[in-house]
């Protein structure tokens, strides 16, 4: 366990803004957060520290979303999620994380950048429909998911790619959003252990940060639940935004 000051001073605020990720505030603030970790132990290390304080913090989230999901987008995403986790694992040591940061990154950040010229730019006013569910186009953007969350800690971003467009109430993606990562988080638990990733130094690590999570999570979801749609969405893409920018840096240093 850290006994150096200089690992909490990076740690606690990482902590606290993937909690108000994980509280509905955006993918942007969990990516945010893993770096500022990754600055004084190593990015593997990082990942396998923050990993048993997620599973916590969904925990909470579940309980505070426990009443609002859309069980019909979380059905035909998860079988996809599952397949990519699974590949993640088998081929963890054979493909490098930077190319699929790349990859996610960039499709993000024309998606993102679609939705702001739609809604912002010269044709604003327009009014796009909500997307109807697809599930062959659900099936492969949980993949993405899956894969990104085991291998590059990006899986937020393709699951907005395919959520945000069906334009649910903000409360109903929120909770889907919780119970999909929820899930996927509880799943990783079984291939980190198998690579020997969650070892008692760094669970000891985890519970010394623990205390930080509730308060996090609570945060993030009690602003959620004061957003009209209308910021909400902006705010929401704003976030992919700044996330696929990041996912972009990661992968090119990378």
């Amino acid at each position: 366990m850290p006994q150096d000051l200089s690992f909490y001073y990076a740690a606690i605020p990482a902590v606290i803004l993937v909690g108000l990720a994980k509280g509905g505030m955006g993918d942007a603030l969990s990516l945010i957060g893993l770096p500022f970790l990754a600055l004084v132990v190593a990015p593997v290390e990082a990942a396998a520290i923050l990993l048993p304080i997620l599973v916590f913090m969904d925990m909470i989230s579940l309980a505070i979303w426990r009443q609002h999901g859309d069980w019909t987008t979380l059905k035909i995403m998860l079988p996809g999620a599952i397949l990519g986790i699974t590949f993640g694992w088998a081929t963890s040591a054979l493909v490098p994380g930077s190319v699929l940061r790349v990859l996610i990154g960039a499709v993000t950040v024309a998606f993102c950048l679609r939705y702001f010229w739609n809604n912002f730019g010269p044709g604003k006013g327009i009014v796009i429909p909500p997307r109807p569910q697809r599930p062959i186009l659900a099936s492969l953007w949980g993949t993405f998911s899956g894969y990104g969350s085991f291998v590059a800690h990006a899986g937020g971003a393709p699951f907005q790619i395919y959520a945000l467009p069906l334009k649910l109430p903000p409360r109903e993606f929120t909770g889907t959003s919780v119970r999909f990562f929820a899930i996927l988080n509880a799943i990783k638990l079984v291939p980190y252990f198998a690579l020997g990733q969650l070892d008692t130094r760094n669970l000891l690590t985890s519970a010394t940060l623990v205390p930080f999570a509730p308060l996090a999570t609570m945060a993030g979801a009690w602003c959620v639940r004061r957003m009209k749609p209308q910021i909400f969405y902006p705010f929401m893409y704003a976030m992919a935004l700044i996330a696929a920018f990041l996912i972009l840096r990661e992968g090119v240093l990378g």
